[in-house]
């Protein structure tokens, strides 16, 4: 067997290569797609969000019941093993699409969702946003993603001890605690911004207030009940996370800018579809993160014919998966084989308009020709450059006119891809939203704001001096 292995510290030698490689918040291959499609399918509202919440937490308070019921009889064990899958397993896509902000239209809901799922499965909320947000800057390369679960080499007891998190789940607990006491480690650090460390040591002492006073209660009635209700369920409900996340990169390339190279989509029945909230379709949501989840199946048919082909079931997933993991047990550098991908031109650096980009042109009295002011109909907008400059303007859905600098300020995505949400726009690449009224920034992981531009419309033309008119001041 060969025994190298990487080094896959955040923030270790291999980030130091991975910048010097052009891999550090590089530009992703995106597929083409017809622009007012991709905006509808960006649509959020509250009703199937709301469903599928009410069911899971339905579910999940009814085998609760019935484990109480069942208490002292064997059959707490399927009840328990139940309940364990959906507060440990389900709820991890949960915490996943709330974190995103795309599961509701309304924001307090996607947050109280978010924080009741990452209590669930013992993650710290700004922590692991964060983290996210690495993870979906700089998928599987190696030293800058915190969330690749499988290092190469992996053993078969490393991949079985993950179904049984029996060290992990305790590994968080004592990070957790660490942080607690404001002991915040260097990986943390690395992409945690500072004036958010605050944050993470509240939280860190509210979880480990919640579980010791859930031990304490144990120890005081002399029973494991409590635990098996709060705590425990990270534990042995673990299992169906993985289950699901083993699906998502396992296997695949490290260090490309295409996703469709080291993620995978994967058919599955409407149970698992459920449970998972439509994270099989991976792919899409890796290249498209601002579209919901109950959108990816219809988006997965838009742009199906530029992926890679989609694993028929889980089981074949699998097969596949698990023989490359253990060809790369004994030879790290094995990648499974991805000689299905479409050819596309310059995949690599491929971007998607979902308005005209245009050169914007001079005016004999100095101003900047912007297009017809008809060209753009509410929620919607446009990318223009002048000289190596980057611009975006939008009409907001009453009408009004707004240009912006056409780079986001956190990922340097384009705006102009991003979803227009009323008065606001949101970030392509990581769901950053910004107020177009003022400029600020009002969704992490974007902070600073936006430098916004006059703009006025004449003889039917809109135009604009491109001088700063203001730069909002944050939120």
């Amino acid at each position: 067997m060969t025994s190298v292995r990487r080094d896959y510290r955040v923030g270790g030698p291999e980030a130091d290569r991975a910048t010097a490689d052009g891999l550090v918040e590089a530009e992703w291959f995106r597929p083409p797609i017809d622009p007012e499609r991709l905006r509808q399918l960006q649509v959020r509202g509250n009703a199937r969000a709301a469903l599928d919440t009410a069911a899971w937490l339905g579910l999940l308070a009814g085998f609760g019941y019935l484990a109480f019921l069942s208490l002292g009889t064997w059959w707490a064990v399927p009840a328990f093993a139940a309940y364990g899958a959906l507060y440990g397993g389900a709820g991890d896509s949960r915490w996943h699409e709330c974190g995103h902000g795309t599961a509701f239209k309304t924001k307090w809901l996607n947050d109280v969702v978010y924080y009741l799922a990452s209590f669930m499965l013992l993650r710290q909320p700004t922590l692991w946003r964060w983290s996210h947000v690495r993870h979906h800057t700089d998928t599987i390369v190696v030293g800058r993603d915190a969330e690749i679960i499988f290092p190469r080499p992996s053993s078969p007891t490393s991949i079985a001890l993950l179904f049984v998190p029996v060290m992990n789940v305790p590994n968080m607990v004592v990070r957790t605690a660490k942080h607690a006491i404001g002991r915040i480690d260097d990986e943390a650090r690395s992409f945690i911004p500072v004036d958010e460390l605050g944050k993470l040591k509240w939280e860190s002492r509210a979880y480990i207030a919640i579980l010791a006073g859930v031990t304490a209660w144990s120890i005081a009635i002399w029973s494991i009940v409590p635990l098996l209700y709060v705590g425990l369920p990270t534990i042995y409900g673990a299992w169906l996370m993985v289950f699901f996340a083993i699906t998502q990169h396992a296997g695949l390339r490290e260090d490309v800018l295409d996703h469709r190279l080291n993620t995978r989509t994967v058919y599955m029945n409407p149970v698992f579809r459920f449970l998972y909230s439509n994270m099989n379709y991976h792919v899409e949501h890796h290249i498209f993160p601002t579209v919901p989840y109950y959108s990816l199946p219809a988006l997965h048919q838009e742009v199906k014919v530029y992926l890679a082909p989609a694993s028929p079931n889980t089981w074949s997933a699998y097969r596949r998966i698990l023989s490359t993991l253990r060809r790369q047990w004994r030879n790290p550098a094995y990648d499974e084989p991805r000689d299905d991908v479409p050819a596309v031109s310059d995949a690599g650096r491929s971007f998607v308009n979902t308005g005209h980009t245009v050169w914007a042109g001079d005016r004999h009295d100095g101003l900047f020709d912007l297009g017809p002011a008809n060209a753009l109909a509410p929620g919607s907008a446009r990318q223009f450059e002048v000289g190596d400059e980057t611009y975006a303007l939008f009409r907001l859905d009453d009408g009004t006119l707004v240009c912006t600098e056409g780079l986001c300020t956190h990922g340097q995505a384009y705006l102009a891809e991003g979803l227009v949400l009323d008065c606001l726009v949101e970030c392509p690449k990581h769901n950053g939203r910004f107020d177009l009224r003022t400029g600020e920034a009002v969704r992490f992981p974007a902070t600073d704001p936006l430098t916004l531009y006059p703009v006025e419309i004449r003889n039917g033309r809109v135009v604009s001096s491109l001088q700063s008119e203001s730069k909002g001041t944050g939120s």
